[in-house]
Formats: C-alpha cells, sequence, structure tokens
C-alpha cells in the first residue's frame, strides 16, 4: 500500500472505532508510539503488544464517550497527519474534549511509528 492507500484506510477504522483492526492491518510488529503527554502509560511504546496494551488502558480510562471525529489525511513523502476529537467522560475526571494531531510514518506499506501532538 501506498502512503495514501494506508492514510485512507486508517481514517476510514477510526471513523468506525475499528481500532483493532487498523493494528492487524496497518501496523508494522515493531511499531513505536510516541505519546508523551500521556496520563497512563509510557511516553515511548515499543512493539504492538505493547500499543495494544496501551490501548486497553486508554480504553479502561473512558467512563463514556459521547463524541469523536477523525480528520482527513494531509500525506508528505511516507509521513501522514490527521486531526483527532474525543468528547468523553474520563473516570474520576468528568467529562472533557481533547483534539490532537496524530503523525504516523509509513514504511513497506505499514505504519512504523505514530506520534500524538494534544
Amino acid at each position: 500500500m501506498s502512503t495514501q492507500e494506508v492514510a485512507n484506510r486508517l481514517v476510514e477504522l477510526c471513523r468506525k472505532g475499528e481500532y483493532e483492526t487498523c493494528y492487524k492491518e496497518l501496523y508494522s510488529p515493531n511499531a513505536v508510539s510516541i505519546e508523551p503527554n500521556a496520563d497512563f502509560g509510557p511516553p515511548r511504546t515499543e512493539g504492538m503488544e505493547a500499543i495494544r496494551k496501551k490501548g486497553e488502558a486508554w480504553s479502561a480510562m473512558i467512563e463514556e464517550m459521547h463524541g469523536s471525529s477523525v480528520g482527513d489525511p494531509v500525506v508528505a513523502g511516507n509521513h501522514f497527519s490527521c486531526a483527532m476529537m474525543v468528547d468523553w467522560t474520563m473516570k474520576g475526571a468528568g467529562r472533557q474534549k481533547m483534539e490532537e494531531i496524530c503523525v504516523y510514518k509509513v514504511e513497506e506499506g505499514k505504519i512504523v511509528s505514530e506520534q500524538f501532538f494534544f
């Protein structure tokens, strides 16, 4: 897959909430996730098993999801970015809206890194 095709597919799946399918279809087994401002997990996570566990920890923090959106991807070379927004109630923290820019790197048709800015 080209970077544009990977980007389009990721956005399509995220808009449907099919994150596990994203991991299975689009990510390299050795992918790296960088999220320095996260309230859960380490700022750098390596490997799909660890990234899945980070996703589970994130999901466990959500009391109620009120809405979400994913913007169209912007592609440059082997990188792409998109804006994401979630409106949720976090356990013990109340309702909040979070907006972020997500940046991905693609090599050989697979996502090898993701980084989140919020």
